[in-house]
């Protein structure tokens, strides 16, 4: 059986391979971490260890998900120690 795909993500795929994607931000993991995807095709990237662009696979999904909840929880932790010292 063949997989069709609407003529739009054809397009869209040639538009992207010829001029480049347009990220744009989806998600903030962290204030270094976020999660990008293209306009166009839908194409969705993040950055990784090093600060490039890397294809957002679900392992990494469940990387960033984490490292989100660890960050998130270490910020509340930090408001409320503040808030006790002032």
């Amino acid at each position: 059986m063949k997989k069709t795909t609407p003529e739009g993500n054809k397009l869209t795929g040639i538009f992207c391979h010829i001029f480049g994607h347009h990220y744009t931000v989806s998600k903030r993991v962290t204030e270094h971490i976020k999660e990008y995807k293209c306009l166009h095709c839908q194409k969705q990237v993040t950055t990784d260890e090093r600060g490039k662009l890397s294809a957002l696979t679900p392992v990494m999904q469940e990387i960033n998900k984490t490292l989100e909840e660890m960050y998130q929880k270490r910020n509340r932790r930090t408001s409320t120690v503040r808030r006790q010292v002032a």
